[in-house]
């Protein structure tokens, strides 16, 4: 189970980690100015495992890796929204971070609830109901068991 941390529509990448952070020497010191601007406290609050759940359009805006990135490295399970970017969705497929299309499950939660996801069945369990959710692809779920596409791409290299 993780902790939901519920954003509004058309969240965009600037809103996920500022330009000016992006000048940082790498993700680990970037990642405590996540959401800075939507929840100064973010960073401090999120922990391993806890889902980002969101409406429409999430991760819009420019095309920055940064963005999936620091979701990544604080802990982040999966952001689960109504649709995406398709850039950053396919950024965060590239690094290891899920990126689930659910249509109900945004107004089913409230920021704080507990979910359970599982991806390989494609099911999202909230405190009161299972919901459904897309259903990876297996060779889309082998680049996240793999923990991101260069990882994927280098297995099996010495």
């Amino acid at each position: 189970m993780g902790r939901v941390f519920k954003f509004h529509n058309d969240v965009d990448t600037d809103q996920i980690i500022a330009s000016q952070y992006l000048l940082l020497p790498n993700i680990e010191e970037m990642k405590v100015y996540t959401f800075e601007s939507i929840d100064r406290e973010f960073a401090k609050k999120v922990t391993q495992g806890d889902v980002v759940v969101a409406g429409e359009n999430f991760g819009c805006g420019s095309s920055r890796e940064q963005a999936p990135s620091v979701l990544k490295a604080l802990g982040v399970k999966a952001v689960v929204a109504k649709s995406f970017a398709r850039i950053f969705y396919r950024n965060s497929i590239n690094i290891g971070l899920p990126v689930i299309i659910s249509k109900d499950l945004y107004e089913k939660v409230e920021d704080g609830d507990q979910i359970d996801l599982d991806l390989s069945a494609g099911l999202i369990q909230t405190e009161k109901e299972t919901l459904s959710c897309t259903k990876l692809p297996p060779y889309m779920q082998n680049i996240l068991d793999h923990g991101g596409l260069i990882n994927f791409l280098n297995e099996g290299e010495a």
